[in-house]
């Protein structure tokens, strides 16, 4: 079978299980980007089509249905743990949709076969931005998320992984939500003294409601921009080291 006619039978299938054209056709591209640079047949690469096109969407709901059958779940981590948490629970299938107002993953599984998921963070201020996105998007990545000055990117692993990127038997969803790192606690550990300080100092008539409200804004700030700064400066020495992951 040529690849044309592989593809062929593969987006037949993924069509008649309901999958978004606009999914199809991405996940095609990808497709097609890997075999170019493996120089494999798909049959070889991804097995029958029609069994490939179980595993990466057979279960996806159709456009404008109720999407009954996903699981959904929201969790946080602190930049010195996100990337773990993000390929430890991208292997599992979680595909995150997007961040929250308060920085936390918004994700969603859908039961059975589910996908494995690759993620990757940047730092996409200013002119970076733009050529960030121009490096990545040709690798099939997708900006799925921003906060701070960071830019979170997922990719489906089976753009690279071929068959061994879907998850056959999912985990159940963590019951926890929070996952600190070391350091990360340490931050917190700070804060919350800094803050406790203010905050006895409001009680005991040291400060204002204005004054306390500014220290905790304030000691918020500067608690983010310093684990901004540790972890861009640890991206620094990553990139010159040639690990950008």
């Amino acid at each position: 079978m040529t690849t044309d006619a592989y593809f062929d039978e593969l987006t037949a299938a993924l069509r008649a299980a309901g999958v978004p054209e606009e999914q199809i056709a991405r996940t095609a591209d990808e497709l097609r980007g890997h075999l170019a640079e493996t120089g494999t047949s798909p049959e070889e690469e991804f097995g029958p089509a029609e069994d490939f096109a179980a595993r990466l969407g057979g279960l996806a709901p159709a456009p404008g249905e109720p999407d009954e059958a996903a699981e959904h779940w929201t969790w946080t981590a602190d930049l010195f743990n996100d990337r773990r948490m993000l390929a430890v629970h991208g292997a599992q299938g979680w595909e995150v949709e997007g961040l929250d107002p308060l920085g936390r993953f918004v994700c969603r599984r859908v039961p059975g076969v589910a996908l494995a998921w690759e993620y990757r963070r940047e730092v996409i201020t200013g002119r970076r931005r733009a050529r960030v996105l121009d490096e990545l998007t040709p690798e099939g990545w997708e900006l799925c998320g921003e906060w701070l000055v960071y830019g979170y990117f997922k990719r489906p692993r089976a753009a690279t992984a071929g068959p061994a990127g879907a998850v056959e038997a999912p985990p159940a969803a963590p019951r926890r939500w929070l996952f600190l790192s070391r350091r990360g606690k340490a931050v917190l550990v700070v804060w919350c003294l800094l803050v406790g300080g203010a905050m006895t100092s409001f009680l005991v008539g040291g400060i204002g409601a204005s004054g306390l409200a500014i220290t905790v804004a304030v000691t918020s700030a500067l608690s983010a921009v310093y684990t901004s700064h540790l972890e861009t400066k640890a991206g620094d020495v990553r990139q010159k080291t040639g690990d950008r992951g």
